[in-house]
């Protein structure tokens, strides 16, 4: 599955625009044959306002798409998780430093 291009949904009293949203992370590869991962997907975005959500996409009857607004944390965990990144770690997350290990 491909990231959704439109999506928009209301939760807790924000809405959540995919088309206005940068996409930061997804597990999305094409792998030669197609670009689901055991027939769902997620992809993780931030709002022009500087909040997160991830979008979760699925193939599997009786399961949803769903959308979940995140915190900073869960967000970046959840962006060194996902495999394919659309930008940089400073990028997806303004004024965080990295310190080396």
């Amino acid at each position: 599955m491909k990231p959704p291009k439109e999506w928009a949904e209301v939760k807790n009293g924000k809405r959540y625009d995919v088309s206005k949203s940068t996409l930061l992370a997804g597990d999305d590869y094409w792998d030669g044959h197609n670009f689901e991962r055991h027939g769902r997907n997620t992809f993780l975005y931030r709002t022009p306002k500087g909040n997160y959500f991830s979008i979760r996409l699925t193939c599997w009857q009786g399961e949803r798409d769903a959308l979940q607004p995140l915190t900073p944390q869960e967000a970046a965990e959840m962006f060194e998780e996902l495999p394919e990144k659309r930008v940089s770690l400073e990028e997806a997350f303004p004024g965080v430093t990295v310190e080396d290990a």
